[in-house]
């Protein structure tokens, strides 16, 4: 485990993967990171029959109780060999995984919608068996509800919202979010619950003492690297939605979490970021500039 530099941006406090997409995901001491990201992340999503889209909190209208589902690998997946199934918890405790023939019809009864559990097309490292021509890899893309908050791109209105082929990913492979900003919106809306699990990042950074506001902006267009191998190129700010607002376990529902991103950092709440070099990431290692 590396230690915190004296020229470190500051440490790896919390990793996580979501094999699932827009399902709750799973906490790691530590993960391979290849040119897909985290490996195994965003693996898998659920599809939607009628139309071929992909299923995301971002229309919770249409998909309200995606964030009542866990999703979490029966093994810990190998880079270099094939993923492992994915275990799902239902919102009412019911555990079903990825290799149940009854598979889709459970999901369909839940979600109230026909559906299908798929996997994209594959990882770089990862060995596969066959690839899924299926027009929703060639072309995916999920439907976005904007809530009527000033400050966002649209006002009540669902778009469609094109994805990077053959993946499960809105815009990057790679999120980072720092200690230091969601302290900062805490004290910019003190009354509102701001924790990590609101915005679903996939590295948690804590910068060092003394850093305060929205310290990863400084960032932007950078590469970092992190702990011995990994290095990411900053390739923009990660633009908030209506999921940030969207109550999950014991986190109320609150419009002024989105509110509060929106005016005073242009709903901005940390980055994107492209694999320039994988490896393994681990808590506890450093973060700094390349």
């Amino acid at each position: 485990m590396s230690s915190l530099t004296q020229n470190a941006l500051g440490s790896v406090v919390s990793l996580w993967r979501y094999p699932v997409k827009s399902m709750m995901g799973e906490e790691l001491n530590a993960t391979d990171v290849t040119e897909r990201g985290l490996f195994g992340d965003r693996a898998y999503a659920i599809i939607d029959s009628s139309d071929g889209k992909v299923a995301s909190a971002k229309n919770p209208r249409k998909w309200e109780n995606l964030f009542s589902f866990r999703a979490a690998f029966v093994e810990p997946p190998r880079n270099g060999e094939k993923l492992p199934a994915v275990r799902i918890t239902l919102p009412d405790g019911t555990i079903v995984t990825s290799g149940q023939n009854d598979l889709s019809e459970t999901l369909s009864n839940v979600l109230g919608r026909e559906v299908t559990l798929e996997r994209r097309e594959r990882d770089q490292e990862e060995i596969v068996e066959t690839t899924f021509p299926n027009s929703w890899m060639e072309n995916p893309s999920l439907e976005e509800y904007w809530p009527d908050i000033e400050g966002l791109a649209q006002r009540d209105a669902v778009t469609d919202e094109k994805m990077p082929e053959g993946t499960f990913f809105d815009c990057a492979v790679v999120h980072i979010l720092t200690t230091a900003t969601i302290d900062h919106l805490r004290e910019l809306y003190p009354q509102g619950r701001f924790e990590m699990r609101r915005f679903r990042p996939n590295v948690v950074v804590a910068t060092p003492s003394g850093e305060a506001g929205f310290v990863e902006n400084e960032w932007e267009g950078k590469t970092l690297a992190i702990g011995d191998e990994v290095r990411i190129q900053i390739t923009g700010p990660c633009p908030r939605c209506v999921m940030t607002t969207l109550a999950q376990g014991d986190l109320p529902r609150d419009p002024g979490i989105l509110r509060t991103a929106a005016k005073h950092n242009h709903t901005h709440v940390g980055l994107y970021g492209s694999v320039m070099r994988g490896g393994t990431i681990r808590r506890g290692d450093s973060l700094r500039v390349e």
